[in-house]
């Protein structure tokens, strides 16, 4: 369905339930030009969450050497 941004603004709510509904897209024209699409949310496909927090981690130091503090798991049976 392709509607201009003029009727867009007018019926934008009943718009978005149907393409929740239908699933069909939405083009939304200015001037006669397609300025942006309506579509339906992806509900079945899971967010990708490998670096997910990427931005929001820091790492001090070294993660892997050994802290040399013995641990009871280390000590002889």
């Amino acid at each position: 369905m392709v509607i201009p941004a003029g009727k867009f603004k007018a019926v934008c709510l009943k718009l978005m339930d149907e393409v929740g509904r239908t699933g069909e897209e939405v083009v939304i024209t200015k001037r006669g030009r397609p300025v942006a699409k309506l579509v339906p949310v992806d509900a079945g496909q899971p967010r990708p969450t490998f670096g997910l927090l990427s931005d929001q981690t820091a790492i001090y130091g070294d993660i892997v050497e050994p802290t040399g503090e013995r641990w009871e798991a280390d000590e002889p049976e």
